[in-house]
């Protein structure tokens, strides 16, 4: 069995409930993963959305969440975590600042892809990376990967 992540607020492709959302506490949802490789060194967490601005015509993806070098005996954050596990840094995200930004979408249901990664590494500390440089520096340590995909659309 590979890698898995799955959270207890929406199921894989189902609605993200508004809770999560900017249209409310925009809090973090929880998460929890199984099956990390034997071997992974670190986790990488990237939350995104390539439906931005508008799905039916796409031109960015737009970065919610970056977290790396969560601790591979880790099972998962809970809901609107504030202390991350130790050795856990961040990225920037798309609006220029760290931790959660939740789903905004001013048009349309978008997509909002929570990617998990097992690499062979720690990564060192990137300095408030974007996921460009976060990616970069994960490149050839891929061990694993999983997504859980949440859909939002503003009413």
């Amino acid at each position: 069995m590979g890698m898995t992540m799955t959270s207890t607020a929406f199921a894989h492709h189902g609605a993200i409930p508004e809770h999560y959302t900017c249209d409310a506490t925009d809090t973090s949802p929880p998460l929890a993963w199984a099956g990390v490789p034997v071997g992974a060194k670190s986790l990488v967490l990237i939350v995104d959305d390539p439906d931005a601005p508008d799905p039916a015509a796409p031109q960015r993806t737009w970065v919610h969440w970056l977290l790396y070098n969560l601790p591979p005996t880790s099972s998962g954050l809970a809901e609107g975590v504030t202390a991350l596990p130790a050795g856990t840094l961040e990225g920037i995200n798309d609006w220029k600042r760290t931790g959660y930004g939740g789903p905004c979408p001013p048009i349309g249901r978008h997509r909002y892809f929570h990617k998990l990664y097992a690499l062979d590494v720690v990564l060192p500390n990137l300095d408030r990376p974007s996921k460009a440089a976060l990616e970069k520096a994960m490149q050839g340590h891929i061990l694993a990967q999983t997504e859980l995909i949440g859909l939002y659309q503003r009413h």
